[in-house]
């Protein structure tokens, strides 16, 4: 039996859960948050306060989504009453960030700006010139953007410069010595 999966998933005040044939809908009390997720190989069960998932067959497949779809159900109540959001660092001389309407434009040591159209369901912040804030209901898609950003200038090995998330350790390199033979 899956440790995870058989843990319910407790509902904060102000979250709804619906199940409709093979979807899970969460939603806040307004109704203006909202996340679904399709499932298969359990039956999911909303009680008044928790969520339970149960897999209804013993074969490997079933096994493997019980944990799973738990998980995401999970996330999904977190991100609807709490949210989600990364930080991320820009370290370099001259290395700079600004937000103009829905695009992130990212001064990174390249010969021109890059451009970042911001996805739908993600809100981007500029607390200042070296840091961005992706924040969101979605927990893949808050990481998946943050990864993409990270990904347009990776922190360099030898001199640190580049994108990073706040708080990660980039080990450098030693350079290579001149006149050493």
């Amino acid at each position: 039996m899956s440790r995870i999966g058989k843990k319910p998933v407790q509902l904060p005040a102000g979250v709804k859960v619906e199940v409709k044939d093979n979807l899970v809908t969460v939603s806040s009390a307004d109704g203006k948050k909202k996340l679904c997720q399709e499932f298969n190989h359990v039956t999911v069960t909303v009680g008044p306060k928790e969520v339970v998932v149960v897999r209804n067959a013993e074969t490997r497949e079933a096994r493997a989504a019980h944990g799973l779809y738990r998980s995401l159900i999970q996330n999904m109540v977190t991100g609807v009453s709490a949210g989600y959001a990364k930080t991320l660092d820009i370290e370099g001389a001259g290395y700079k960030v600004e937000l103009k309407g829905q695009t992130l434009v990212l001064t990174v040591g390249y010969t021109f700006p890059r451009e970042f159209k911001v996805p739908a369901g993600i809100n981007l912040e500029t607390p200042s010139a070296n840091r961005i804030v992706v924040s969101g209901i979605d927990k893949q898609l808050v990481g998946q953007t943050a990864a993409t950003l990270r990904g347009i200038r990776p922190a360099d090995p030898y001199r640190g410069k580049g994108i990073r998330f706040m708080g990660e350790k980039v080990i450098t390199k030693v350079a290579k010595g001149k006149g050493k033979k």
